[in-house]
């Protein structure tokens, strides 16, 4: 009886799986006919330790045996999740403050009568830009007509911001009289976490949507913030994806872009208005 809990015990914890350089082509293939996404040779640690996670809760002993489950058409769900954790999800509250900065020194201007005012969060990850944009048209639009749509290729990031919940550490970044606002603090089994207020939540939906891919029917934004993601696109799919934001502003609506990208070269349907923020043309 020892020695089959001895085994079982090594079966459960097997020693580290080495991702080779022709496996790691394979999934960096996989990764960009799925995504749109390309993958650094600086990136092959990282899906290895993040897919490991994977070969280890499946049982499965190589990555070349978890490469043809991933190809299988009847393995989508393990295919999405391998995606989930392959795609970086960084973010925060108010992170690269100056576009909410332009929002609020903007939107008297940009804000349109008498329909809704929109903003698409194009690349949410777990929901904190999204809310972000919340309060600040919560702060500065008040109860009119005002909504945000987050969407990300990431199921699992998704869930996390349905749920709106977040470690009372990621409520650094938010200023104090926005936390109070619109925030609520955790109790019980909550505790030492806070939940972004209801009527915010009202106001934010999020749905999954794979830029490279025919997006669904969304609508038509006033501004539109693409932060931190063509970055991680060779230039055909950034042109590809900038265009298909292009569509989806209304006229003269806004692009915001993360500091370490442009769009010289990319696009000429935007001119900046400062670093980083375009105007449709």
């Amino acid at each position: 009886m020892a020695e089959e809990r001895i085994a079982g015990a090594k079966f459960l914890n097997p020693p580290q799986v080495t991702l080779s350089d022709v496996e790691f082509q394979r999934f960096r293939t996989l990764v960009h006919e799925t995504t749109g996404i390309t993958l650094s040779d600086l990136k092959k640690a990282l899906v290895m330790s993040r897919l490991g996670s994977r070969l280890r809760h499946r049982k499965i002993r190589s990555f070349a045996e978890y490469y043809r489950v991933l190809k299988d058409p009847s393995e989508g769900d393990e295919l999405q999740a391998a995606i989930d954790l392959i795609t970086t999800n960084e973010t925060s509250f108010f992170r690269e403050p100056s576009h909410f900065d332009f929002l609020r020194n903007h939107l008297k201007s940009l804000r349109p009568v008498p329909r809704p005012f929109r903003i698409w969060s194009a690349a949410s990850s777990s929901g904190e830009e999204a809310y972000t944009l919340a309060m600040v048209l919560a702060d500065c639009l008040g109860p009119t007509e005002w909504e945000i749509l987050g969407t990300d290729i990431s199921t699992r990031v998704l869930e996390r911001a349905r749920r709106a919940l977040y470690p009372i550490e990621r409520s650094a970044t938010i200023p104090k009289d926005y936390l109070s606002k619109y925030c609520l603090k955790g109790h019980g089994r909550h505790e030492g976490m806070f939940l972004i207020d209801r009527p915010l939540r009202a106001r934010t939906s999020f749905m999954q949507a794979n830029l490279c891919q025919a997006l669904p029917e969304i609508g038509a934004f006033d501004v539109v913030l693409l932060r931190n993601v063509l970055i991680y696109f060779a230039p055909a799919e950034k042109r590809l994806v900038v265009e298909s934001i292009a569509r989806r502003l209304k006229p003269g609506g806004i692009l915001m872009i993360g500091h370490s990208e442009t769009l010289a070269g990319i696009s000429d349907r935007f001119r900046p208005i400062q670093p980083t923020v375009y105007r449709a043309i």
